[in-house]
């Protein structure tokens, strides 16, 4: 069972032997929402499921929503009915992928441990790495309707197997020993210097910056666990790293860090999937910049 990366060859291994098994294409570009769905068509992996943020992902106006942000997460049961109707089993092998540096695929990783479901991990070096090593791919729009998670083969639910934490809680630990917040942003947003896609810039006060992409090297690949926990070290500079909760603009990119984490050997840590975006929706919460 793979719970964090599995390497192309690990996938094609496991393809060559039947085992049971479900590829899942998530790439995305938030500039040209549709754009995902176009290199699905041009090139996947074959039988890869597509799984599209704004689609399958998100909860866009649902009065369910498992918190806010520019992309909420939907409720556990809307997506285990989504996850049930195309076909996901527990216990079966899940393998994510996209081609935007771990991104959008790190969301459905998470989404799937969150409704208890172990066996999910990243391809890693994504798409590109796949042809690179001239893995089977097919071409074409999927075929299975899939958006509306309709089936009544829903997932069943298991423990939730990584935190997911709401923004009163964020409030009331702000400045606690017991939160250490990461901000996976760039740069330049989390200093407030510019933003792009939200009404405020700036961050939440107290908060470190560990940009998404810095989990990967300059090919694409995750960076060892022992580089991976220098750097983390050096970033929390003795706080627990059990406290440390992560966000982003929407808790999307958030979770490259998480799973960077778990493979510096640190345990599952927490996700404030609303994010930047939630938090400056209300004016009354503290924000910072610099």
């Amino acid at each position: 069972m793979y719970t964090t990366l599995i390497s192309v060859a690990q996938l094609q291994t496991l393809q060559r032997d039947g085992q049971p098994l479900m590829v899942f294409d998530c790439s995305f570009e938030l500039s040209q929402p549709a754009a995902g769905d176009a290199q699905y068509a041009q090139a996947h992996i074959v039988k890869a499921v597509r799984a599209d943020l704004d689609r399958h992902l998100s909860a866009h106006g649902a009065p369910d929503a498992a918190s806010g942000g520019r992309h909420p997460l939907p409720s556990r049961g809307q997506f285990a009915a989504w996850v049930g109707s195309v076909g996901l089993t527990p216990g079966m092998q899940a393998v994510v992928y996209d081609r935007q540096g771990v991104n959008y695929c790190g969301r459905l990783w998470w989404m799937l441990k969150w409704l208890g479901h172990e066996a999910v991990a990243v391809l890693d070096g994504g798409f590109a790495a796949w042809q690179a090593a001239n893995g089977a791919v097919e071409t074409g729009a999927e075929a299975r309707q899939n958006a509306s998670g309709s089936s009544t083969s829903n997932y069943p639910l298991a423990q939730e197997d990584h935190a997911l934490v709401a923004t009163n809680t964020v409030v009331n630990n702000l400045g606690k020993p017991c939160q250490t917040i990461v901000d996976a942003r760039g740069a330049p947003r989390f200093r407030g210097e510019v933003e792009p896609l939200d009404p405020v810039a700036g961050h939440i006060p107290g908060a470190l910056n560990r940009v998404f992409s810095s989990n990967l090297d300059a090919q694409g690949f995750f960076k060892s666990p022992a580089a991976l926990r220098a750097e983390f070290d050096a970033l929390l500079a003795g706080r627990d790293p059990a406290t440390v909760v992560h966000h982003c603009g929407s808790g999307v990119s958030a979770v490259p860090n998480i799973i960077a984490m778990e493979l510096a050997g640190y345990g599952p840590s927490a996700l404030y999937a609303g994010s930047w975006s939630e938090w400056c929706s209300d004016p009354s919460r503290p924000m910072a910049q610099g």
